[in-house]
């Protein structure tokens, strides 16, 4: 049976620390699946389709990683997906306790989804998207922290 992993999240921005995890994935998993869900009470930085072609770019050499949207539960998502593995990535003990309770809830959902929890690489832990966003918004350049080039972001949203 293969063993698909859906990473979740906003993703806004996808990070290097995301890349980290999604690289790491790849040696326990078949497949990893990047979803970024769209919450509906949350209104992003990063446009939603921008942000999934700069994932979609930044993997385009990894066959076994893709990327979807999705608006609905994540462990839904996953079954739809055939996924029973959830992958998260914890810099901290604060990310852990709240890792914890979605995880559970995504049991109680899916009986058959397990998280797997990878540990972010400690050069990597002090990135966050929302110190991304704000660091952005007051005109610091962000691109150490991103596996793509922001002038990549601004040209997308000019194609659009």
């Amino acid at each position: 049976m293969k063993r698909i992993a859906l990473f979740p999240g906003s993703f806004d921005p996808f990070t290097k620390g995301h890349e980290d995890i999604v690289l790491r994935g790849l040696r326990l998993f078949d497949e990893v699946v990047i979803g970024i869900g769209n919450n509906a009470t949350k209104k992003r930085y990063f446009p939603l389709d921008v942000m999934k072609q700069l994932i979609e770019k930044t993997f385009e050499r990894e066959r076994n990683v893709r990327t979807i949207t999705y608006d609905d539960l994540t462990a839904h998502t996953a079954r739809e997906l055939g996924a029973t593995f959830l992958l998260r990535g914890l810099r901290n003990t604060t990310d852990f306790e709240y890792e914890n309770g979605i995880s559970q809830v995504n049991r109680y959902v899916y009986a058959e989804i397990e998280t797997v929890f990878l540990i972010t690489s400690p050069p990597l832990a002090p990135i966050s998207s929302s110190i991304i966003r704000d660091l952005h918004r007051y005109g610091q350049s962000v691109d150490d922290f991103l596996p793509y080039s922001l002038s990549e972001l601004n040209k997308l949203n000019r194609d659009d």
